[in-house]
């Protein structure tokens, strides 16, 4: 099949055009920025397309004879990142019942069982545009992932930097829920499966085996890098103050790191009977599994880095590297060197 992957250069987009080349298919990868085919290992295999999806213009012409669309497409980082989401949902779902596509499939979000005024912000705006992408004539499905765990995937990264940064982490008392992390691995896999077959439809929802309260998390990744980290209960935490202090102790995106925080209240897992079992019945990375090969080589896991992944994930690791001195020096100042850059340049 033709498939047409809308932000093929972002963490999730990277590692899929390959895992879809192998299995055979056709791939245009496209994004909102110019094509940049020598940053990649598969550059040179597909087609590629400079698409914004809020323009018609660029929508229209990216769709031409493609089977299935895979939409990527996230703008967490941007000041009003809800309203230009949904605009392109709009926009894409508009092309896609104008043209000749067979499917669409969506990376969505793990939404929590609440009332939907209780949504943070970043959920709410990832439910609402996985509605208007269910709403095409075609055949769809929205697949719905927590934290995918890989070295460069934003949410693993600020987990991780916390851990090796703190040595000792406040952790607020109002912060128990659970979350139910996907290996990058899987969640690729997920994915593949979804464009191949048209038997997952609707909101399926994509996790791991395993089921954590967040503060394990973090205990988690430290002890994978052999890190003795100390996490103290903090009662006088108000959640807006944990977005801005977790911000300012990583190298994520402002506005990310406060979107995703403001997600932590509620649990992050998956519904019984709405969850993504492999139709080859493979079993799904268990945790550590999936954290231990973030450590790897880059490239050697899916869950490894890229040198295309962010260049604020590339240069922490760079920093981890130098023997020398204590982790959390290190860490210290691949942050520093990180603010100070954004002041420079």
């Amino acid at each position: 099949m033709r498939v047409l992957v809308l932000g093929a250069t972002g963490y999730v987009g990277s590692r899929l055009v390959p895992a879809l080349l192998e299995e055979g298919h056709e791939v245009r990868a496209a994004s909102s920025s110019a094509p940049a085919p020598e940053r990649f290992g598969w550059g040179d295999e597909v087609e590629w397309a400079r698409c914004d999806v809020t323009s018609t213009d660029d929508v229209d012409p990216a769709l031409v004879d493609i089977d299935v669309v895979v939409y990527l497409v996230h703008s967490l980082s941007a000041r009003g990142f809800a309203g230009r989401d949904l605009l392109g949902a709009q926009v894409v779902r508009d092309a896609v019942d104008r043209s000749g596509v067979q499917r669409v499939v969506y990376l969505s979000g793990l939404v929590p069982q609440v009332p939907r005024d209780d949504l943070s912000p970043h959920i709410a705006s990832r439910l609402e545009v996985e509605e208007e992408l269910l709403r095409v004539a075609c055949s769809a499905v929205a697949l719905r992932a927590g934290v995918v765990v890989g070295a460069g995937s934003t949410s693993w990264e600020i987990v991780r930097q916390l851990g090796s940064l703190l040595v000792v982490q406040p952790v607020p008392t109002w912060l128990r829920s659970s979350v139910q992390p996907v290996a990058a691995s899987d969640a690729v896999r997920a994915l593949v499966e979804a464009v191949g077959s048209s038997d997952l439809e609707g909101a399926v929802d994509v996790g791991g085996p395993d089921v954590l309260p967040y503060p394990r998390l973090l205990g988690l990744a430290a002890r994978a890098e052999r890190l003795v980290r100390v996490r103290v209960p903090v009662l006088a935490a108000p959640e807006p103050l944990v977005a801005v202090a977790t911000a300012a102790l990583v190298q994520a995106p402002f506005r990310t790191v406060v979107a995703l925080v403001a997600s932590l209240r509620h649990d992050m897992v998956c519904r019984p009977g709405h969850t993504w079992a492999p139709a080859d019945g493979g079993p799904l990375l268990p945790l550590t599994d999936a954290v231990r090969r973030t450590l790897a080589a880059p490239g050697e896991w899916p869950e490894a880095s890229l040198p295309s992944d962010p260049e604020w994930t590339r240069q922490h690791a760079a920093f981890l590297d130098i023997p020398w001195a204590p982790r959390t020096v290190r860490a210290g100042a691949s942050l520093a060197l990180h603010r100070l850059r954004g002041i420079v340049g």
